[in-house]
């Protein structure tokens, strides 16, 4: 799995749940169906800029530093990547006991001559501490390196991948498929982890109900642990079996015992059901197979005669951005989608495919906090063409666009890569989400608890039920 020779069009994430706002973090995976926390525009490839005849893996740092000094939407100062790699460096060896000692390199305000500085940066810290951190003691000071420069522009959207998170992103957008239980999976301020079991997968014909917090996994306590290690140890081989242990959300004394079988897992991202004479639609995430769901759910609807629509995208923290647009296209028949802009002010738009569905109408966008990114694009979309009533909650506010770079060299070819942020995007109206978020045509305040999504107690649904009904009279 190289990003080198898979180019990856136009992914737009955002942090579903909050990984800036920490309140809930979500994986779309497999043996947990997570949400992703990535926001991708686009892929290229870095080699062009790397000498690829005996590299040092140091020449890496001066590749970083170069790209993300052009590519970030924002100026930079020359001193930030630089003084970002050293303080990373030095966290790093000091969390070893490994020593403190590193040059300080003082930028020249030249991105060139800035580049092999931080390539040098690198080099010392690699030739005086490698072997004292062990076996990946390499890798570990180069990750710190690269990650530190990343961080620098404190842009939460901005960072280096490895190799494994990478394949994280791929897994995600392309639906999962790999051995898992099938659950998404929410964590929340105080560490704990709530479960949501996906319909007819291997949790949910276990037994396990929305809104269990787990407890353990095979003997091990997961209050605390970082979710994506939660994600790791709940998947494992098809056939073999993971113990759950959980409780109630709601009520802490009843626990339950779980022996699930994993299986391969491909994570549908569409849930839909008519409900009397309204379709009513659930998306999770835009990804590569979102938008043919999406179309069978609106054509299923269309055949058992449905009369309004309902599209909720609550908690949903984006995903491809070329899926935010062939979704729009069902419902807008021509016209521009959304626009991004970069840095120097080059504008470029995302016009509407020519394949709308027609009938869809009246439609109603559920929405709240955590509706981020490419489900802000299809939201806005459509608020702005008047082809949508918006209920719920103003959206994250996830107005950027970021690329991802393959950053391979001679040792590794899958060596990680750079999400940089490279455009904000608006609306065809010409709004700016960033920050700003979009205002529901209908505001109803409502818990961003996913437990209530779907239930008697979801008011947010139940408006929307009624303005449908409002709107057929």
């Amino acid at each position: 799995m190289s990003l080198s020779v898979r180019l990856i069009l136009t992914l737009v994430v955002a942090l579903a749940f909050v990984l800036v706002v920490a309140v809930y973090a979500g994986y779309k995976t497999g043996a947990f169906a997570g949400q992703s926390v990535l926001e991708v525009a686009s892929t290229g490839d870095l080699r062009g800029l790397l000498p690829m005849h005996d590299t040092p893996s140091s020449m890496i740092a001066d590749v970083t530093l170069r790209r993300l000094e052009s590519a970030y939407y924002k100026p930079i100062s020359p001193q930030t990547p630089l003084t970002g790699e050293e303080t990373a460096l030095r966290q790093l060896l000091a969390s070893k006991h490994a020593g403190k000692q590193l040059p300080v390199e003082t930028s020249s305000g030249e991105v060139v001559g800035d580049g092999a500085r931080a390539a040098s940066l690198l080099a010392f810290a690699q030739q005086h501490y490698a072997a004292a951190l062990g076996p990946d003691g390499a890798q570990d000071i180069t990750d710190a390196a690269l990650r530190g420069m990343m961080n620098s522009v404190n842009d939460p959207y901005t960072v280096y991948l490895s190799a494994r998170e990478i394949q994280g992103l791929n897994e995600s957008l392309s639906g999962g498929n790999f051995g898992g239980i099938g659950v998404y999976i929410y964590q929340l301020k105080d560490g704990r982890i709530v479960a949501g079991p996906i319909e007819d997968l291997p949790a949910s014909r276990a037994g396990m109900k929305p809104g269990e917090i787990i407890d353990s996994v095979d003997g091990r306590p997961v209050r605390g642990m970082p979710i994506d290690r939660v994600e790791m140890i709940i998947r494992g081989k098809s056939g073999t079996i993971v113990h759950v242990r959980s409780h109630r959300y709601d009520r802490p004394s009843i626990e339950h015992s779980f022996a699930i079988v994993r299986e391969i897992i491909h994570v549908p991202t569409v849930r839909a059901k008519m409900e009397g004479n309204i379709d009513y639609i659930r998306l999770s995430d835009f990804g590569t197979t979102s938008a043919d769901e999406i179309r069978k759910a609106l054509l299923d609807g269309k055949a058992k005669g449905a009369k309004g629509y309902i599209l909720d995208l609550r908690d949903n923290g984006g995903g491809l951005l070329e899926a935010a647009v062939d979704i729009s296209s069902f419902f807008i028949p021509q016209g521009t989608i959304v626009s991004t802009i970069r840095r120097d002010g080059q504008k470029t738009s995302e016009e509407a495919r020519g394949d709308a569905i027609g009938g869809l109408h009246p439609l109603v966008i559920l929405v709240n906090k955590y509706t981020a990114s490419a489900s802000e694009i299809t939201s806005g979309a459509l608020q702005d063409y008047h082809l949508a009533t918006l209920v719920g909650t103003r959206t994250f506010g996830k107005g950027v666009v970021q690329s991802i770079y393959g950053l391979p060299n001679n040792e590794d070819p899958d060596q990680g890569a750079l999400k940089i942020t490279t455009a904000r995007y608006v609306t065809p109206a010409g709004r700016d989400i960033q920050h700003h978020g979009i205002e529901p045509d209908i505001v109803v305040n409502q818990d961003a608890n996913p437990t209530l999504i779907d239930t008697p107690a979801d008011r947010q649904l139940a408006a929307a039920k009624a303005r449908l009904r409002t709107l057929l009279r």
